[in-house]
């Protein structure tokens, strides 16, 4: 079964991943998935992942993280854009998520950066997801 939006699928395992506990996740890569996770990491919402194949399959193995009461580091990830419905929004008005205690994750023309990046280098672009 093709997925129509791998980006949303990606997170809805993580999401996924995430309510029953689990110490890590296989996605499918792709560029994109790959600089999302890359970001998830640099901000701390997850220890980290590497890059496995299984089956003649590539898969990235992306490991959780957990605070020691055994709560989950990603509270909610929530995709913005999807294929039917594009949002964009420019550095002025970029989204402020849980008063800037969440990241808000965005494609621009110089790559996929934080929204707090894109409003420090005076770009928008397309808001992918966001994340607390």
């Amino acid at each position: 079964m093709s997925v129509s939006d791998p980006v949303a699928g990606m997170l809805t395992n993580i999401r996924n991943a995430v309510a029953a506990k689990l110490e890590k996740v296989d996605i499918r890569p792709s560029k994109l998935k790959m600089e999302i996770i890359k970001i998830l990491k640099n901000e701390g919402y997850v220890k980290n992942f590497k890059k496995i194949t299984q089956d003649e399959i590539d898969l990235v193995r992306v490991f959780l993280k957990y605070d020691d009461g055994e709560n989950s580091i990603i509270h909610g990830l929530k995709s913005v854009s999807t294929p039917g419905r594009r949002v964009y929004s420019g550095y002025k008005h970029m989204p402020r998520i849980f008063n800037g205690l969440g990241t808000v994750i965005v494609s621009t023309s110089t790559g996929v950066i934080t929204g707090k990046k894109a409003v420090a280098n005076r770009i928008g672009g397309e808001i992918i997801c966001t994340v607390w």
